[in-house]
């Protein structure tokens, strides 16, 4: 796959584990592109230290593929390249607060795209519409990456 424009994108945190729990899936071919340059990725403090949080959690770890050194030398040279961004006071835009910094990743750092495999992401018409105000396209996995696909073609 050639890409010629580079996107700016969140990768939620559910698509960072399934990535270093199955090598081969569809969340591990997006996370070697973004590692690869092909897509500029946007992060917070928030984002980066959730995915180390869970990626510690026993019955996550026990799954993983890649070793706990593996994860945070990962995401430490995800701090050095990718554009980061303040979500400290993130408003309330989800019915889980807990998403509430990650869409601030998204808006704050002016992603093209929201990348997640939660639901509660991506089948809200009322948060998707907000995003979208704000240029944000929240897709699954399969779609991003079969953007790229047609982009590439």
């Amino acid at each position: 796959m050639v890409l010629d424009v580079q996107h700016r994108v969140v990768i939620d945190t559910n698509v960072w584990i399934s990535a270093f729990i199955n090598p081969f899936g569809e969340p591990a071919r997006l996370l070697a592109l973004a590692l690869a340059g092909h897509i500029l990725l946007v992060v917070s403090d928030y984002l980066l230290d959730e995915i180390l949080a869970v990626s510690q959690r026993d019955r996550v770890r026990r799954r993983l593929r890649i070793t706990p050194d593996r994860v945070e030398s990962t995401l430490a040279a995800v701090r050095t390249s990718a554009i980061h961004v303040d979500t400290h006071d993130a408003p309330r835009m989800c019915r889980d607060s807990d998403d509430d910094a990650i869409l601030a990743t998204a808006v704050r750092g002016k992603a093209h795209y929201l990348v997640s495999r939660d639901d509660d992401l991506k089948r809200d018409p009322a948060l998707i519409g907000e995003l979208a105000a704000y240029g944000v396209m929240v897709l699954s996995v399969a779609r991003f990456l079969a953007l790229l696909e047609a982009e590439s073609a």
